[in-house]
């Protein structure tokens, strides 16, 4: 190649590469606004374990903005059940319903499952759901309910 091409060549590679990653962009749309219910808050908590009999627990649900778009929400989860120990895990909500994962951080005690929550308004206009959940590998397979209720916000 002679000098004369090489010279208009290396000159014009910096905008061929700009032109390259523009046109990479290009078609990526910026996610949409979320639009759906924001479920976020402290749940007072009462269930009916298969295993273990009634208990009571505390939901935390914090949605995760950046990760939320239309009407699909995300969530960091976190059950408190006093006796147990604390359950952290993930939801996605779609609507009125969110599935849930949540474990315990001691793996040994396979203690951990999958739910399928329902929200709804109660009378006082706050949100409360009932969750039913499944958890494969706790004392040979096991599932439960749990009925919650969103505390006031101040």
């Amino acid at each position: 190649m002679n000098t004369r091409k090489s010279t208009v060549l290396s000159a014009f590679a910096p905008l061929a590469l700009v032109a390259l990653l523009h046109a990479g962009t290009a078609g990526a749309a910026a996610p949409a606004a979320f639009t759906g219910p924001d479920f976020s808050g402290t749940y007072d908590c009462t269930g009916q374990d298969h295993h273990e009999g009634p208990y009571t627990g505390t939901v935390t649900l914090e949605r995760v903005a950046a990760q939320s778009t239309g009407a699909y929400g995300a969530y960091t989860f976190t059950l408190d059940v006093p006796g147990y120990g604390v359950y952290r895990g993930h939801a996605a909500s779609h609507g009125r319903q969110m599935a849930i994962h949540f474990a315990l951080p001691d793996q040994s005690t396979r203690d951990y499952g999958t739910g399928i929550a329902r929200f709804e308004r109660s009378r006082s206009g706050d949100w409360r759901f009932r969750k039913f959940y499944y958890e494969p590998e706790f004392k040979d397979g096991n599932h439960g309910f749990e009925d919650c209720v969103r505390r006031k916000r101040d």
